[in-house]
């Protein structure tokens, strides 16, 4: 009970105080205050929309459904099923198989007209991130196909005044701006001046916050970057297609896309690939290339981002790809994305994953959840198996790691944390670089007798490992030297390879007594 009374205080404390009165506003007038809305809508017209990015086939016919690597088919579609878990369920709900590349406007407006039928059973489906979502993708649908049906649009407005009423300002963050893109689509689509001035207030504020000088969304996860730029995207062909308003909110988020742009670019490794930190995951957001080539079709121009605020650096040469993470963990009142993961390192050779990031298989607040936001799982150190910032209950974090970035230049960088400050210890972590090779040195200052500080490097399931005495081969392409280590050994981890997709791979953990280096050395270039 105390711990659990500790853990909520030092999450709380972070929070900021608007989110903490919406959690309770909200939560006294929902159980006091139950709204109607009315079966009403202002007339409309349909809107100009096409786009050249479309979403993976998700909706499979017949009432059969892939979402985060799982299938259900429904004889009934149950749009409440849950048995997947609620990120599942929310998928259902956003409706983007509407835009996927394979289904036709009879498909599409049948299982809307099935959705509404179930109206007065809906749950999941009227909490306002899924609606959010779900608005967006009803409005390009129903614009791209010409469709003006009184039903859909009765069922859309009310939607929009339920979100209205449901704006997300207990969580902030990506929700709520998930909210305003939505206000946006929804303000064109009818016309609706109030729903405009409160996107376009929700969009400025939260972009202005949100996106930081280097380009990065704050939340410090490439998938979220690319779901959110997404939505930018969206916005500025919304606004280019139908020129309802002229007020500079288009230039407006035609740069911000463009700062955008150039942060991604450069995160994101040769291969296309981007690095999976922070609960980013594959197949969920649509792909750096996808995003660059929608960018060029809307006329953006952008150059790459050094990368700086956002905490992240990049060494690129020989074909190698070194990404070093000497960032905060995130934004301290909403780190729900955040891992226990810092001055972690990734690394590529020749668009080959060497050392990688576990990865994020699930959002279920289960012991995977918390196996995979753990710094065990992250290619860093931990003391006594404990975490460098408390990450708990799924989204959760406690007490932070505060990361103080001492040397930052081109080839040398040196930064240390305080997550074991408990235990009186500081962790500072060296990078250099010279000619072909890396150097990764540990100190653990004021490390106190019986502490046992462990190593740990996870390496991608293609990679075959050869260890003798103190030098690993990793596919014959590079050899890692532990210097200054104890006790080196392969042990066994799951890669998420995606949500709910596990792949057993090798990971090295090294004991570390004070002090440890490793040499990583490229043996063909």
């Amino acid at each position: 009970m105390i711990q659990k009374l500790r853990l909520l205080f030092n999450t709380i404390k972070h929070m900021r105080f608007k989110q903490m009165y919406y959690q309770v506003y909200y939560k006294l007038r929902n159980r006091l205050y139950h709204k109607k809305y009315a079966d009403q809508f202002p007339e409309t017209t349909s809107l100009a929309w096409d786009t050249p990015l479309l979403y993976q086939n998700s909706w499979q016919d017949n009432n059969r459904f892939i979402f985060l690597n799982l299938e259900k088919s429904f004889e009934v579609i149950d749009w409440n099923f849950s048995e997947y878990g609620k990120l599942w369920t929310y998928n259902l709900n956003y409706f983007e198989f509407l835009n996927q590349k394979r289904i036709s406007k009879e498909d599409g407006l049948v299982l809307i007209k099935d959705f509404i039928e179930k109206k007065d059973s809906l749950k999941d489906a009227l909490e306002p991130y899924p609606l959010s979502l779900r608005g967006i993708n009803w409005v390009k649908f129903l614009s791209k196909n010409k469709i003006q049906d009184t039903d859909i649009n009765t069922f859309l407005f009310n939607d929009y005044l339920r979100l209205v009423d449901n704006l997300e300002y207990h969580l902030l963050g990506n929700h709520l701006l998930e909210n305003g893109f939505s206000l946006l689509f929804g303000a064109v689509y009818f016309k609706n001046e109030k729903y405009y001035q409160k996107g376009a207030k929700i969009l400025k504020s939260e972009l202005n916050e949100q996106i930081l000088n280097d380009g990065a969304h704050f939340e410090l996860s490439p998938m979220y970057h690319q779901i959110i730029l997404h939505r930018i995207l969206d916005s500025v062909q919304l606004l280019k297609l139908n020129s309802w308003k002229q007020d500079g909110l288009l230039d407006y988020l035609k740069t911000k896309a463009e700062g955008m742009l150039g942060w991604l670019q450069t995160i994101t490794y040769e291969n296309g690939d981007i690095p999976l930190v922070n609960d980013a995951a594959r197949g969920i957001a649509p792909s750096s290339k996808e995003l660059f080539t929608y960018a060029n079709y809307l006329g953006l121009e952008w150059t790459k981002t050094v990368l700086k605020e956002s905490g992240y650096r990049k060494w690129y040469y020989n074909f190698l790809e070194f990404i070093i993470d000497i960032g905060k963990i995130g934004p301290d009142y909403i780190p729900a994305h955040a891992n226990a993961d810092s001055l972690q390192f990734l690394l590529q050779y020749k668009n080959k994953p060497i050392i990688v990031d576990t990865g994020i298989s699930t959002y279920e607040k289960n012991e995977r959840r918390q196996v995979e936001r753990s710094t065990s799982s992250h290619n860093t150190v931990t003391i006594n198996d404990l975490n460098s910032s408390e990450v708990w209950s799924g989204f959760r974090v406690a007490r932070r790691a505060k990361v103080t970035i001492l040397k930052d230049e081109v080839d040398s960088i040196i930064a240390s944390h305080n997550g074991f400050q408990n235990l009186g210890i500081v962790h500072e972590r060296c990078f250099e670089r010279i000619n072909n090779t890396l150097i990764i040195k540990d100190n653990l200052f004021d490390i106190p007798i019986g502490c046992e500080a462990m190593g740990h490097l996870h390496f991608h399931p293609s990679t075959k490992l050869d260890l003798k005495n103190n030098i690993l081969n990793v596919d014959q392409l590079i050899e890692i030297e532990f210097l200054k280590t104890v006790n080196i050994k392969l042990s066994d981890y799951f890669f998420a390879e995606g949500f709910n997709k596990l792949i057993p791979a090798k990971k090295i953990l090294f004991g570390i007594n004070g002090f440890s280096e490793i040499k990583i050395n490229l043996l063909k270039h």
